[in-house]
């Protein structure tokens, strides 16, 4: 259980990579989500369907036991337009660019993120944790696809026409809270000058 008293739902799309088996060259890994695995980033992340989900990756060692890891999430999701309610597909590709360190030294490096971000504006992300020897590829697939997500989709030729008010003022629906309108009270002072 959570904080919250929710329970979390499990990571939809695991893939874990051991640190300790990635090559000083580094290396490449293509994913590709399977029907079951779409379904539960789907399920997880409130959207109608996920219709294909892909992601490159290419890791690099980096000094002090630190891994770079680059490259993009592509996927095509189901949605509801919120002008129509109908449903509509839209297209992801979203790029990743993220520094993967030991947990012991994420401290360190949120600090150096923290001095950066006060001396020039442009401020490089905190690194993410590397967790037991592993960097999970799949859970970084899936949370670049959640943060593309648009949460207000529409379609392309959706246009949003307004409700046309009653053509009578006393038809408009607040009509009759008007006539609840208190007067204020006249206290009988005056109002100071120049106030």
């Amino acid at each position: 259980m959570s904080k919250s008293g929710m329970t979390e739902k499990p990571d939809p799309w695991r893939v874990p990579l051991a640190v300790a088996q990635i090559p000083e060259t580094g290396l490449h890994r293509d994913l590709e989500a399977d029907a079951a695995i779409r379904h539960a980033i789907a399920d997880v992340g409130d959207l109608r369907e996920v219709l294909s989900a892909q992601a490159a990756f290419d890791v690099t060692p980096m000094s002090g036991g630190r891994f770079h890891v680059a490259g993009h999430v592509r996927a095509r999701i189901g949605q509801i337009c919120v002008v129509t309610l109908e449903p509509m597909e839209s297209d992801i590709d979203e790029p990743i660019d993220l520094i993967f360190a030991p947990p012991e030294q994420i401290p360190q490096m949120a600090d150096l993120v923290d001095e950066a971000e006060h001396s020039d504006g442009d401020t490089p992300d905190p690194p993410e944790p590397i967790e037991n020897g592993i960097i999970d590829l799949g859970r970084v697939a899936t949370d670049a696809l959640y943060l593309a997500v648009n949460p207000y989709p529409r379609k392309p030729d959706a246009v949003f026409e307004p409700l046309v008010e009653a053509a009578d003022p006393e038809d408009h629906p607040f009509a009759a809270l008007k006539a609840l309108k208190v007067e204020p009270k006249k206290s009988g002072r005056k109002k100071p000058k120049g106030k």
